[in-house]
């Protein structure tokens, strides 16, 4: 396919990826009365999700989704945020590459895995994001548990990490702390005043600040700006750069910033003064009025299994960064490579992203989900696990499939629901989701701020 091929519906930005995907929605599903059930029950055993049951039909014959005896579930409970997993142009890339090439060469990138389809991703998701180089992992979490421990490697780095950072995050710091012994902190979430503070009060010589940019579990932004500018002004007063800056774009690449490049270009475009939420002395070695741009984001981590609807992880960086890298992160070292299907699921979904249109309110309306001064996460607050349980499998028997988040995933009396909204979502099924949240959650109160939300 050419790098400059558009889908025309696409790329006049009047459909839908929901549209674009050929017939099939990547946020519906039919699931069989057993299977409903289980789900209804709690019950964790998910090895025949989305499957009819075998009473459905006979057993001579297939059994079908469109069955009678299936349930229609609208999800709201997937990452695939622009609906890309079944996209036409993805669908048809992943098709044609599986039968022209298999899985393609199973060896690891230093050994004989890496291709020219894997250099194409690599050096489009480096354009996306305006760096330099791209380094291919395995999934978001070997990404970021290859890379933390690679960069911070000895008792002369510290870690600082947000509270409420992805499971990856906390694992590629637990793996630095464990191999280099290198001290990892973590401070309030999204508390750059305390941060400030920890980092001036580090006697590290290297210090690492890592920080999702779009929270997984609340929807809401990291501060980069304020942590921007406490890097700059650490890093002035140091005369060096003491402090790098790791952002996991996991949930904002394809769907904030310019052309999709994430939350950290959405955040960090134009100049930053002080902000009263930075100390006084974080920066007072800086000027009151900075340029800040990504330039400032060392590494960023993102993943390929969420808006680009394919599989796998992705580090942007420098191309120094990109050799160390690829000496010493191990979940890149020691694993295969992506196959060459997912490979040319996510270039493709790329292009089809390019091709929405030359604007951002273009790419927007594309989307159906507003997130200049949103995020596609929605969390709805509960509090305790049985309140959040019920919440849930009420939604589930009036037809929204929308997961009760609890521990360990979330802190202890923070149960919450969390809505993941799609570009393939019907605004009709979004009003009426808002609906049955109002009415599960109860009081008038809920329904206005679950309306809003949604």
């Amino acid at each position: 396919m050419d790098d400059d091929a558009c889908a025309t519906d696409v790329g006049k930005g009047r459909a839908s990826s929901a549209s674009a995907a050929g017939g099939s929605s990547p946020v519906e599903v039919r699931v069989a009365p057993d299977t409903l059930a289980r789900w209804l029950a709690n019950d964790q055993d998910l090895g025949h999700s989305h499957e009819p049951s075998t009473s459905a039909a006979p057993s001579s014959a297939p059994s079908s989704p469109s069955s009678s005896s299936s349930r229609r579930l609208r999800l709201f409970s997937s990452n695939d945020y622009l609906g890309m997993s079944t996209h036409r142009d993805v669908r048809v890339a992943a098709a044609r590459a599986a039968l022209a090439h298999g899985s393609g060469p199973r060896s690891s990138a230093l050994v004989c895995g890496y291709t020219p389809a894997h250099s194409r991703l690599e050096r489009s998701l480096a354009r996306l994001k305006g760096t330099e180089e791209c380094v291919l992992f395995s999934s978001g979490y070997a990404a970021n548990c290859g890379v933390i421990p690679a960069l911070c490697d000895d008792r002369g780095c510290e870690i600082f990490s947000d509270e409420l950072n992805h499971a990856s995050i906390v694992d590629g710091c637990s793996l630095a702390a464990k191999r280099g012994g290198v001290k990892v902190t973590v401070y309030r979430h999204r508390d750059v005043t305390q941060l400030a503070r920890m980092v001036r009060a580090s006697r590290a010589d290297r210090v690492m600040i890592v920080t999702d940019s779009l929270f997984s579990m609340d929807g809401d932004f990291a501060p980069l700006r304020d942590i921007v500018a406490l890097k700059r002004g650490e890093n002035a007063r140091c005369g060096r750069a003491r402090v790098l800056l790791c952002v996991d774009e996991a949930h904002a690449t394809l769907v904030c910033g310019h052309r999709g490049s994430g939350a950290a270009s959405m955040l960090l475009t134009g100049r930053v003064g002080r902000e009263p939420s930075i100390a006084d002395d974080v920066d007072h070695d800086m000027d009151d009025d900075v340029d800040v741009s990504v330039a400032d984001v060392d590494v960023s981590v993102g993943t390929l299994s969420k808006a680009m609807g394919s599989h796998g992880g992705f580090v942007t960086c420098s191309a120094a960064m990109k050799r160390v890298l690829l000496s010493v992160a191990r979940s890149a070292m020691f694993s295969t490579s992506l196959p060459a299907p997912i490979v040319a699921a996510a270039t493709a979904a790329l292009r089809a992203a390019r091709c929405v249109g030359m604007s951002d309110d273009a790419v927007n309306r594309w989307r159906g989900v507003r997130v200049t001064g949103n995020s596609p996460v929605v969390s709805v607050m509960i509090g305790s696990e049985g309140a959040a349980l019920a919440a849930a499998a009420e939604l589930l028997r009036r037809g929204f499939h929308v997961p009760a988040i609890r521990p360990p995933t979330v802190p202890a009396n923070t149960c919450r629901l969390r809505v993941a909204l799609s570009a393939s979502h019907r605004l009709g099924d979004v009003r009426e989701l808002a609906e049955a949240v109002a009415d599960v959650v109860g009081g008038d109160g809920a329904r206005a701020t679950a309306t809003a939300k949604l």
